[in-house]
């Protein structure tokens, strides 16, 4: 876990434009998420699940 923190605060702190990788990929796993989440529940709305 120690390796891992170390790793973060070193892209965050000494990589060119770390912080902002860190965060888009942040972001992006979360919208991900939030549009399976959509697609799953249109697909429940609208009963495509049926044949």
């Amino acid at each position: 876990t120690a390796t891992a923190f170390n790793s973060v605060a070193h892209i965050c702190r000494d990589v060119n434009y770390g912080w902002i990788l860190r965060y888009l990929h942040a972001n992006g796993a979360s919208m991900f998420f939030i549009c399976l989440y959509l697609h799953v529940g249109r697909g429940i709305y609208y009963g495509s699940y049926m044949y």
